[in-house]
């Protein structure tokens, strides 16, 4: 079952359970898919006509997640713990959407057999090289702080 197709079964249960967190972060997911797709359809758009992939649809719940982490931050300095939380409530419903992350180690082990293949201890080559390997597996700040400690 797709991401999409999968969306909308959750929230269905969600709305049935009446679960408004579920509901919330799920609807503001479909409405970002939603953007997305249409800004494919713009002409001038440099992937227009493009399919989208399942991988596109997790680069969009990564940017939601993203997203929510920011707000937290915002709020906490603030002093809005309850709206931290509610942002904390549905980083939790889009994680179930990631696929399984990878550990710090798990990450440094994939970095390292990055720089052995590529010969090279250039943070650019590796970070950009890395980026695109683990992209959905791993949270970009952690990867870029991995490839600090091991190309610096």
């Amino acid at each position: 079952m797709g991401l999409k197709d999968q969306l909308n079964d959750d929230l269905k249960t969600a709305m049935k359970a009446k679960d408004e967190t579920r509901v919330s972060a799920i609807r503001m997911l479909k409405a970002a898919l939603a953007n997305y797709e249409l800004a494919r359809t713009e002409p001038g758009s440099k992937d227009a006509g493009k399919p989208i992939t399942e991988s596109d649809l997790i680069g969009i719940v990564e940017k939601q997640i993203k997203q929510r982490r920011e707000s937290i931050e915002l709020y906490q300095k603030a002093n809005r713990p309850e709206l931290a939380a509610q942002e904390q409530a549905e980083i939790a419903v889009l994680e179930v959407y990631m696929p399984k992350q990878l550990s710090r180690d798990e990450i440094k082990r994939e970095v390292e057999a990055i720089i052995a293949a590529l010969g090279v201890k250039e943070f650019p080559k590796v970070m950009k090289e890395s980026a695109m390997k683990l992209k959905g597996r791993a949270d970009g700040k952690t990867v870029n702080e991995v490839v600090r400690e091991l190309v610096g």
